[in-house]
Order: C-alpha cells, then structure tokens, then sequence
C-alpha cells in the first residue's frame, strides 16, 4: 500500500459535503471519498453525517463492512 495522508478529525469533519464539496467518512481509522455516492447525496445517509468516523455506527447499519470496499481509501485518520 502507498504511504496515504494523515488527516484529523477536524480535517475528516469539513469533508462533510457542506463545508467542502467533498464527502469523506472514517471506517477502523481509514477514510473513505463517497462523494460520488448517491446514497450520500448532501453528506448524509439516512440518519448518519459525512464528515464523521462511522466504526462505532456501523453495528447498526443493515450491512456489513463491506460495503467500504466500493469505495478508495484516500486517507488514514490520526
């Protein structure tokens, strides 16, 4: 794997898809770019925000880890 960036949680929170175009969330301390999701359309899916590490939501989501797998890792969350 190639060396990714470091980004705070303060940098993960402006990708929130209103603070910046982008749309970024955190997933076992990998950040994940959504932003061409439609599913995270404005930064948000069903009741969770972009801009967050989602780890501790995902036991309530109706799928697994998986999921992230759609999508690139473009960061590595400190």
């Amino acid at each position: 794997m190639t060396d990714l960036p470091v980004y705070t949680r303060s940098q993960l929170a402006l990708r929130n898809g209103q603070d910046k175009p982008q749309i970024w969330v955190a997933y076992q301390s990998n950040i994940y770019d959504v932003t061409q999701s439609r599913l995270w359309l404005n930064g948000k899916h069903y009741e969770h925000w972009a801009g967050q590490d989602l780890t501790e939501e995902l036991a309530d989501a109706p799928h697994t880890e998986d999921v992230f797998s759609r999508f690139n890792v473009i960061g590595i969350l400190k």
